[in-house]
């Protein structure tokens, strides 16, 4: 009788798995150059990460111009950091995050895209700018997030809290 017990559960364990699993997909496979929208064109290209810091406070001075490529900035722990205004949402004590000063020349929409999941706010005069937009970058391209901001001439910073590693790809454009 045991031995009968024993063969039924050896029987039961090979079953039981068979009988959920699913019929996997196969896996899609990735053009080796993705579409991606003409503001994003360069997004493969990446400029050295002193073109544009992540500061782990606020500062005034030397407000950058954009550039035309993507950035690796390196973050800060959340316990050094000291943002402009709190963050709309609470930071992740555990994570990443920094600041980065923008100078905005003309009107224009303020594309911001990353390669990782983090929270981004806005700044100007201590207020946040509401985002008109925001959603994830086209499949395969690695863009993992992009928020849009409608701008106006003027001196910005670009708070980056609760991503989840040091550092993270990173470029911010206008588009007219």
């Amino acid at each position: 009788m045991k031995r009968q017990f024993s063969a039924l559960l050896a029987a039961f364990a090979i079953v039981v798995p068979a009988m959920g699993a699913q019929p996997s997909k196969p896996a899609q496979a990735c053009p080796a150059n993705p579409v991606l929208p003409s503001e994003l064109a360069d997004w493969a290209r990446t400029v050295p990460g002193d073109t544009f810091y992540a500061y782990g406070e606020p500062r005034e001075a030397d407000f950058p111009t954009l550039g035309p490529a993507r950035t690796e900035l390196p973050l800060h722990r959340f316990e050094s950091l000291r943002y402009w205004i709190a963050p709309e949402r609470k930071p992740d004590p555990f994570k990443y995050g920094g600041l980065v000063p923008i100078e905005v020349k003309k009107p224009a929409r303020l594309v911001v895209a990353l390669d990782a999941g983090a929270w981004i706010d806005l700044v100007r005069d201590a207020k946040f700018v509401t985002s008109v937009t925001h959603g994830h970058g086209p499949a395969c391209s690695g863009i993992r997030k992009m928020v849009e901001f409608d701008v106006t001439p003027g001196r910005y910073v670009l708070q980056i809290s609760s991503a989840p590693a040091a550092s993270i790809r990173a470029m911010a454009v206008l588009r007219d």
